[in-house]
């Protein structure tokens, strides 16, 4: 990602309403989805500046990977101790077969061989370990917003589905999230392409608008995974190995 992407998520991790919203959304997912054994060890994989380490810490003991130094730094401070830096899609020095749980949360569309990626992540886990995974959606939707990222593409759940059957991997079906607010984000996608507006600046809006958005999308936290949702922003998703047995 652009420097300035790491510089905006530190300033507004702790702020924003998608950060906020969205740990709460994937808290409640796991506690009804994820069926992970008491002080599971867990691994986050491309964790950027730690925001979401204190969430994944309820549900076990956590370690993390972060690639760009200067996000790996604010991490290490978050988390209390070093964060190593092993790079996607081989996942170099990381012990196989010993995490319950490896998160990638809007990770894998940085990485050009998704395939291989989820293939390394899945040799990390222990039987019975799960992937939870987030991605951005709908194709149409790309923008400045993607360049910025250095996302190599967004996901529809054909394209998603597709990567996790060629990894031997299975999902516990494909959900959409950030759904109520998707009209929003679509129309300013829209308008932004008919305008030439950059939509790379992640910075929340103002006050007011920003405790709304938030109230919002937090509300689906309790709708995902019981509920089908309308398409939205991001697919969110649990993977096992292909071979193994549900717990």
């Amino acid at each position: 990602m652009d420097r300035i992407v790491y510089d905006r998520m530190a300033a507004h991790d702790s702020t924003h309403w998608w950060y906020r919203a969205r740990r709460d959304i994937l808290a409640d997912y796991l506690t009804r989805e994820g069926g992970l054994p008491k002080d599971a060890r867990i691994l986050e994989i491309g964790c950027g500046t730690g925001h979401n380490l204190p969430m994944l810490a309820a549900f076990g003991s956590v370690e993390a990977i972060e690639i760009d130094p200067a996000a790996r730094e604010i991490a290490s401070e978050r988390l209390g101790r070093p964060i190593s830096a092993a790079p996607l899609p081989t996942l170099p020095g990381i012990e196989r077969g010993a995490y319950d749980l490896i998160a990638v949360l809007d990770v894998v569309e940085h990485i050009e061989d998704d395939v291989a990626a989820l293939r390394a992540m899945a040799a990390c886990l222990k039987p019975g370990g799960k992937i939870l995974v987030t991605v951005p959606a709908h194709r149409w939707m790309w923008s400045a917003h993607d360049v910025v990222n250095h996302h190599h593409r967004r996901y529809s759940k054909a394209t998603l589905a597709k990567a996790i059957s060629d990894a031997g991997l299975r999902s516990n079906g494909l959900r959409y999230f950030n759904s109520l607010l998707f009209p929003l984000a679509a129309a300013a996608r829209v308008a932004g392409r008919m305008t030439g507006r950059d939509d790379s600046d992640d910075s929340p809006p103002p006050p007011a608008l920003n405790r709304l958005f938030e109230t919002i999308f937090r509300f689906e936290r309790h709708l995902v995974g019981r509920v089908p949702l309308s398409p939205g922003v991001s697919i969110v998703t649990l993977l096992s190995p292909a071979g193994s047995s549900a717990r």
